[in-house]
């Protein structure tokens, strides 16, 4: 069993890759989050066309409709992921 030194205790591998697992589900959830914000502030400031008005650019539609079309879906799969190991990696925070 490995073990690693962070702020004065040692932890265990698996709590190591926990750490890690929760910083990229971060990641990935501020990621989708900002390609969702850029969308919305490029047919606000009218940068992009956006015919039917949705807040979405109609090039990007074209190309990645199912991923502006099941992004409710997306967040809630995220956040699910993430309370669920935030939860594991530390029970006594909820």
């Amino acid at each position: 069993m490995f073990f690693y030194f962070r702020k004065n205790k040692y932890i265990t591998e698996k709590e190591h890759i926990m750490n890690e697992f929760i910083i990229t589900i971060i990641f990935i959830i501020v990621l989708v989050a900002g390609v969702y914000w850029y969308a919305g502030y490029l047919t606000k400031s009218g940068k992009a066309e956006d015919a039917d008005g949705n807040l979405i650019p109609d090039s990007w539609e074209e190309k990645f409709g199912w991923f502006f079309s099941s992004k409710g879906i997306i967040m809630f799969a995220l956040g699910l992921i993430l309370g669920y190991f935030l939860g594991v990696q530390f029970p006594g925070l909820f």
